[in-house]
C-alpha cells in the first residue's frame, strides 16, 4: 500500500503519537496529531521533539468530531485510534474524506456508505482495518479484462 509516501495524514485520537511519528518515518509530507487530551498531546510533542520532524507536524487539542467539523484540510490517510469503548463510528467515518483510512478497534468497523474494507485483520483483542472511498479503489485496481 504506496499511499503513506508524500501524503498528508491525520492522527486522530493521536494518544503517544505512534502511528502518526510512524507515518513521518515512512515519508508522510505531514501529519496534524489530534487528542482531547493535554496530558496526551504533552507525550506527542515530547515525541515528536525526539524524533526530530515538528516541521512535519501540527498538534491540535480537540474533540475528534469538532476538529473534523471545523478543519477545512483534506487528508490522504486518516489513522483512527480512539478508546475501545468508543462507539460512535457511524457518525465519525460520515465525517472523514481521505484516500485510505486505518483504523484500530477491538472489533470489526463497517465501512459507510461510499466506502469499502480492503483488509481487515485482527491481531489478539486489537481489529486494524483498512477502508477506502469505492471510487478510489475502482481506479487503483482496475477490473481485469478478460481475453477469449
Amino acid at each position: 500500500m504506496g499511499v503513506i509516501e508524500d501524503a498528508t495524514v491525520l492522527d486522530l485520537f493521536a494518544g503517544s503519537g505512534a502511528l502518526g511519528l510512524e507515518a513521518i518515518s515512512r515519508g508522510a509530507k505531514h501529519v496534524t496529531f489530534v487528542d482531547s487530551s493535554p496530558h496526551a498531546l504533552a507525550i506527542v510533542r515530547a515525541n515528536i521533539a525526539a524524533c526530530d520532524c515538528a516541521d512535519s507536524c501540527t498538534v491540535v487539542r480537540s474533540e475528534a468530531s469538532a476538529h473534523l467539523a471545523r478543519s477545512q484540510s483534506a487528508y490522504d490517510l486518516v489513522l483512527l485510534d480512539p478508546p475501545y469503548e468508543f462507539d460512535s463510528w457511524p457518525e465519525l467515518l460520515s465525517g472523514l474524506e481521505a484516500q485510505t483510512l486505518v483504523i484500530e478497534s477491538n472489533r470489526p468497523i463497517e465501512a459507510p456508505a461510499g466506502s469499502q474494507v480492503l483488509r481487515e485483520r485482527r491481531y489478539g483483542g486489537t481489529v486494524v482495518t483498512v477502508m477506502a472511498p469505492i471510487l478510489a479503489v475502482a481506479i487503483e485496481r482496475p477490473p481485469s479484462e478478460e481475453h477469449s
